[in-house]
């Protein structure tokens, strides 16, 4: 129960925070909009203001705003045409369709800030276990050291240590230690090993030999240090998540890796067992790869219609309406048989086996 609420709180938020960049963006551009629907399909309740129709559907894998002369074949008074999405230059068209993914970066960003004041655990620079003939060892460090500082830049975090280490590329590096309240240096130079990356390539990486203690500290940030780093962790995730699609496209991961709603619900429901700011966190997450997946050049998403309008801006010509009709029922194919896809992969997961026999079949 807690996994399926947790669930809809964390899709319906989502949704609605994407859908709500749109509507104000068209708002704030002076354009109507006639449906603002949370979900697909029939829907469960709707009530209209003004001239819009709120409404909560069914299908709740999604969600959209309808604007005011957004389809060519609209009958409109003189009085509507003014305020017609289509009647709008390019330009701010493309604004209203970005406002949806900026809403998502945006949310992600809030959190992040809130997450990173509020105070996130990190290792601390304690050298736990030595690996033998390796550098760091046969140097004379040894467990229990707490570094201070490589090449004269302080270290506090663990997290500091793997980049100071890399960027030296084999060179010698002054390490300093602090062991038993003395400080002792040390000339380390890093060891080329091969490696595995996140996405399992192998990848030349320099190692001095040590790992971390386990000790944590909380990290809490400034209101101006919570910002920088959130806008840090939102590009930093935003880039992951374009280099993981390539890498799929590549054939380097899996498409056995995505995620569907199955997943996303059941690890949904394991962050908010362990409290509030992971389930918040993890929302963050799903934000910005939320953000960035509607910004990809497919028909039907918010990528689609952009790179259309971009065409015609270059091009000074639109392209019919046929034509997008067309690519958008394309798009929603393709989305459908990906949504199947993974849904799939997730029941997979479940690895209940009468549901495993018959899937063999679909493989």
């Amino acid at each position: 129960m807690i996994t399926l609420i947790s669930f809809v709180i964390l899709l319906a938020i989502l949704i609605f925070v994407h859908e709500f960049g749109h509507f104000i963006a068209a708002r704030i551009a002076g354009v109507g909009v006639t449906k603002f629907s949370l979900g697909f399909g029939p829907k469960i309740i709707g009530k209209k203001i003004g001239e819009t129709e709120y409404v909560v559907s069914w299908i709740p894998l999604g969600g959209f705003v309808k604007l005011l002369g957004e389809s060519a074949d609209e009958e409109l008074t003189p009085e509507d045409e003014k305020r017609s999405f289509l009647k709008q230059p390019t330009w701010k068209r493309i604004l209203i369709i970005l406002a949806g993914p900026g809403c998502n970066f945006l949310l992600a960003l809030l959190i992040f800030i809130i997450v990173f004041m509020y105070g996130v655990p990190k290792l601390t620079a304690d050298v736990g276990e030595m690996q033998k003939e390796f550098p760091a060892s046969e140097a004379g460090m040894i467990s229990g050291d707490k570094i201070i500082s490589i090449d004269g830049k302080n270290i506090v975090y663990w997290e500091e240590i793997k980049p100071l280490v890399a960027d030296a590329s084999g060179k010698e590096v002054k390490v300093a230690v602090e062991r038993d309240s003395v400080k002792k240096i040390f000339l380390i130079k890093p060891k080329l090993s091969k490696a595995k990356n996140m996405f399992s390539e192998e990848v030349p990486t320099y190692l001095i030999g040590i790992s971390p203690s386990g000790k944590f500290v909380i990290d809490r940030k400034n209101p101006w240090e919570a910002s920088i780093t959130a806008i840090q962790k939102t590009w930093e995730i935003s880039k992951l998540t374009v280099v993981a699609v390539v890498k799929m496209f590549e054939g380097v991961i899996s498409p056995r890796t995505l995620g569907g709603p199955i997943f996303i619900a059941q690890v949904a429901g394991e962050q908010v067992r362990e409290g509030i700011i992971p389930f918040i966190f993890f929302m963050a997450i799903l934000s910005i790869n939320l953000g960035v997946i509607n910004l990809f050049p497919i028909p039907v998403l918010d990528g689609g219609h952009i790179f259309f309008y971009l065409i015609e801006m270059v091009t000074r010509r639109e392209i019919s309406v046929k034509v997008k009709e067309i690519s958008q029922q394309i798009g929603f194919v393709l989305l459908l048989m990906l949504m199947l896809f993974v849904i799939m992969i997730d029941i997979e997961r479940l690895n209940i086996k009468p549901i495993n026999d018959v899937l063999k079949f679909f493989k």
